[in-house]
């Protein structure tokens, strides 16, 4: 790993850190926490209090595959709209977004915005 991908890799979970000392997912209101790779785009709705979760999904699933690239905003839409029936399937209808110490932007804004559009509040 080159000196600048590690450095913007540690500033990143530094903004994670920082994010997750104020964002608590409960039974009521779980967390919806965003993972962003350069290929693919993870998922999960957690119970923070149990440790448990509730509902997850990812561009790496064999089915979400075949629609194409995993790297789009085109799939974070499909992503963020699978997720939301998932949740709504295990009982979740509000939850917390966490974007993981990524910016609000492209894919990570495209998540919430079908997830949004699917049902869950924010």
């Amino acid at each position: 790993m080159s000196k600048v991908a590690q450095q913007r890799r540690q500033g990143r979970i530094i903004r994670h850190r920082r994010v997750r000392k104020k964002i608590h997912g409960t039974a009521a209101r779980p967390r919806l926490a965003v993972f962003r790779s350069n290929k693919h785009l993870s998922l999960q709705v957690i119970d923070d209090d149990t440790g448990r979760t509730l509902a997850a999904a990812s561009t790496a699933e064999a089915e979400l595959r075949a629609g194409g690239s995993g790297a789009t905003v085109a799939a974070a839409t499909r992503l963020g709209e699978v997720l939301a029936e998932r949740a709504k399937a295990a009982g979740v209808n509000q939850v917390v977004f966490d974007r993981g110490g990524f910016l609000y932007h492209g894919r990570v804004a495209a998540v919430a915005a079908a997830a949004r559009e699917a049902g869950l509040e924010f």
